[in-house]
């Protein structure tokens, strides 16, 4: 569980519920109307801008900002020390039947190659296609996410409108005048809380959550390559460590 997520959507929930209880009932700013059309209108614009399967796969998209499964990477430098010592000692086979206990598919898949006997540089080009497109999804899964935050505040300025037209109209019935107004404010306010509460920042997460694990694939990459090429585990950690900044990196024994 990401904790800055959760602890931001509180956060910032919190105070615009406090701030509106503060001066009033949190019921008046309650309505359906307005509700649907910048929902409706979001989600339907999103499905003009982008194929169904990409809207539909957005939930899954914005879990990822909740849930983080990425390996140490400390831990991952362990694991290969460990690998390359065994490789010197045993020989490349003697990491196969360590490949079934790694959780990490991309890890096991290079592995897997290393114990093929594929060449290094197959290897990398095998890896380096995976990269790119797991960083293609991400940032299409992002892309989804920021559009979402782009919308909902232009669908908010369509209820505004709906609802002045409404007001205009019915400008002789001094009883109508207020529904008709809420709803022209209230599109406006839930359109600008959803971008600017949660798509943009769900967004902006995302593309940042894709940066750490590409940095990690590219990790796992330069150790496989290390492995598959005979080198000495001690060069291999230093290698790896360049990937984290000074404090993070690991100490030799």
């Amino acid at each position: 569980m990401d904790l800055a997520t959760v602890i931001g959507i509180v956060l910032s929930f919190g105070l615009v519920v406090s701030a509106i209880l503060s001066g009033s009932s949190l019921i008046i700013f309650i309505s359906v109307p307005s509700f649907l059309i910048v929902i409706g209108g979001t989600l339907g614009a999103a499905m003009v801008n982008y194929p169904m399967g990409y809207v539909i796969g957005v939930i899954g998209v914005i879990k990822n900002t909740f849930f983080s499964n990425l390996e140490s990477p400390v831990n991952i430098i362990e694991q290969f020390k460990d690998y390359a010592n065994r490789a010197r000692r045993e020989g490349i086979l003697s990491l196969e039947p360590l490949i079934k206990e790694i959780d990490d598919e991309y890890m096991r898949k290079g592995l897997q190659l290393t114990v093929d006997g594929l060449e290094p540089q197959t290897i990398q080009e095998i890896l380096e296609t995976e990269v790119s497109y797991l960083s293609e999804r991400h940032a299409t899964g992002a892309d989804v996410v920021a559009v979402l935050g782009t919308l909902a505040p232009a669908m908010g300025m369509i209820g505004t409108v709906v609802g002045l037209v409404q007001m205009l109209q019915t400008m002789s019935d001094p009883s109508s005048i207020g529904p008709a107004m809420a709803v022209a404010l209230l599109t406006t306010l839930y359109g600008a809380i959803l971008s600017n509460l949660v798509f943009n920042p769900m967004a902006g997460k995302l593309k940042a959550r894709s940066k750490e694990e590409t940095l990690l694939r590219e990790m796992i990459m330069e150790g496989i390559l290390s492995i598959s090429k005979g080198e000495n585990p001690r060069i291999i950690e230093e290698k790896l460590n360049s990937f984290l900044p000074p404090k993070d990196r690991v100490s030799s024994d």
